[in-house]
Formats: structure tokens, sequence, C-alpha cells
């Protein structure tokens, strides 16, 4: 899969991978993970996120074959492999997420913040941290001054491991400490429901933030979706 050493949170890459997808799903409301003999393929039932294809083994020829096959609209392919590995076994179609990373943290209580609804130590001048969970899933949502949006996070718990997903801070309230305060509250509610491994895909925008904060890189982590009568290129991830 890649030459990384594995994070010693985990026996493997593969385990780490695994718990991604199972905690991705409850994230999501996705469909339960299928096996397949190159890892795993989960339904979103998304117009614009149908399947994706996780390739724990991800070869040359397994990513040239599962491209050809895979060659749909809305179906994403993902392998713990670097982006310019993978560019040149794709077909005309595939358009990569740009570089990414799966990345893991030891889980525990920080102090000063909680996850209720109000300011709470470490929540800017003039925002508001909202929080509510469902189906085990806590989702944050911070209010900028005028009501609108300014950031978002959400963390699915799956016993030991806690996927942190959805990690998103508008432009225009960037460097004020919001990403850091999703990030603190969303690890302490996810050990507060029992886990103490957090496991997340970060991206460019995301990684120095999640390094800063004691993560580190398991694997590296290409994404590419298919879009019809395209070439090859790059989009924003989803």
């Amino acid at each position: 899969m890649t030459s990384r050493a594995p994070s010693p949170l985990f026996g493997s890459t593969a385990d780490a991978v695994r718990a991604w997808v199972d905690g991705w799903v409850v994230s999501r409301g996705a469909a339960d993970p299928v096996p397949r003999p190159w890892g795993l393929t989960v339904d979103a039932g998304l117009p614009h996120h149908a399947t994706r294809h996780v390739m724990t083994d991800a070869d040359e020829a397994t990513v040239r074959k599962l491209a050809a096959v895979y060659a749909a609209p809305a179906v994403s392919l993902k392998m713990f492999l670097e982006p310019e590995t993978v560019a040149p076994w794709l077909g005309p179609g595939w358009r990569t997420d740009g570089p990414g990373w799966l990345m893991t943290a030891p889980l525990r209580p920080l102090p000063g913040t909680g996850t209720g609804t109000g300011t709470g130590t470490g929540t800017p001048e003039g925002y508001t941290l909202k929080s509510w969970r469902r189906g085990g899933v806590t989702r944050l949502f911070v209010a900028a001054p005028d009501g609108g949006f300014a950031a978002r996070g959400q963390v699915a718990p799956t016993g030991r491991t806690a996927v942190v997903d959805q990690v998103e801070t508008a432009p225009a309230h960037r460097r004020k400490g919001l990403g850091a305060l999703l990030m603190r509250t969303l690890q302490n509610a996810a050990y507060e429901q029992g886990a103490t491994v957090g496991i997340l895909g970060a991206t460019t925008d995301g990684r120095g933030l999640y390094e800063s904060l004691g993560w580190q890189v398991c694997a590296p982590l290409t994404g590419v979706t298919y879009a019809a009568g395209a070439g090859r290129g790059t989009r924003a991830p989803a």
C-alpha cells in the first residue's frame, strides 16, 4: 500500500484505513462497507458522490483495472499512495482531489472546551459555538457575529476510534482560531463517548492545523473522482 511506517496507534496501515472507513460511513450516513479483494466499497448515494472504492491494496495493475471498470459519474477511488504515483495509471475523465493524508492522534481530555452551546473558553469574541448530537455523531457549528456561517465540523466515534470529518472554516473567518476550537471540542466529545484514538483524512489546507494539535501522518491519501467528458485535472476536495 505504502512504504510509510504505520501509526503506532494501529497494528497496520490497513487497520487504520478500516477504522477511517467505519467512522466515515457513520459520519456521512453511508451504506455499510462491502469487502473487496483490494479493499472496500461504500455507497454514499449522492448526486456528486455516488460510490467510493477504498483501495487498501493499490498497485498499478489494480488501479488501472478499477479505473476502467468504475469509470462512471460521481464514482471515486481512494488510494494510499502519492498523487504523482497514481496519475499515470488513470484513464481520461478521472480528476484528482490533490494531495491528502491519513492522520491519527491519541485522544485525551482537553481543558477549557465543552460541547454545549455558547461562547465558551477559546471562542473568539462575537462568535458562538453550537453543538448537537444525532446517531452518536457530534456536529459543531460556529456562528459568525452576524449569525452567518463561520465554521463547522463533526466527529463519529465507533468504539475505540473516532473519525473527525468535514472540518471547514469560511475564508472570511480563517486565522481566528476557529479550526483549533473545533478540533479541541470534537476531540473532547469523542473522548467523552469512549474513543481514545482519532483518525481523519486531511487536505493541504488542514494538515498544518492538525499537526499543530499533535496529529501525525499515517499514510498519503489520494482521491480521484470520475467526471464524464473531462480530462485529467484537479478539483477541490468534496
